[in-house]
């Protein structure tokens, strides 16, 4: 998973890929509508998107959803833009790299969902216990993943980043422009 040195321009479509530890290809998300690309992250949104799945299945997202990546932290965020408010589903993976193909990284099993009423919850935790067996995590995974559990809740609970309203407000908007 090389890089390229080009960002890809506001307003462009991108793919997604989510791959696990041992190198194969988990999910794709078709057609992510770039919103912001610059050295440390990207900010996109997927709407009605084609997702597919390892075992060939295709489904389409429902709702609008702003995506978060950042090079530096090793989850990314996906902010669900639902009628009763704003559901977030984050993944604990790797930063992103980006090349020609798509925006990727590894997807390491442990998520933590955050309701429109600010409950949240830690989820795969069982998944994530198999495959580091499987595949040999290593402490040092173990306590990168560990310690970024600990800023994405502090991010959660201080409304930092993807987790301020202004910002998706923000986001969803320039999507809304840029779609126009």
């Amino acid at each position: 998973m090389g890089c390229s040195g080009r960002l890809p321009s506001e307003g462009n479509f991108i793919a997604i890929q989510s791959y696990k530890h041992d190198g194969s290809l988990h999910r794709t998300w078709r057609d992510t509508m770039v919103l912001k690309a610059n050295d440390n992250s990207l900010i996109g949104c997927n709407n009605h998107t084609l997702v597919t799945e390892d075992n060939g299945r295709h489904w389409v997202t429902r709702e609008p959803a702003i995506v978060y990546f950042h090079k530096k932290y090793w989850f990314n965020v996906v902010a669900m833009l639902q009628n009763d408010g704003i559901v977030y589903y984050c993944n604990l993976a790797s930063p992103y790299v980006l090349d020609q193909e798509a925006l990727k990284y590894i997807d390491y099993d442990l998520d933590v969902k955050v309701y429109a009423d600010g409950h949240r919850k830690l989820l795969d935790v069982d998944e994530y216990e198999a495959f580091s067996k499987r595949w040999h995590y290593g402490s040092e995974i173990d306590r990168t993943l560990k310690r970024n559990v600990k800023i994405l809740i502090d991010w959660i609970d201080n409304r930092k980043g993807p987790f301020s309203e202004e910002f998706i407000a923000i986001w969803f908007n320039r999507y809304l422009e840029l779609s126009r």
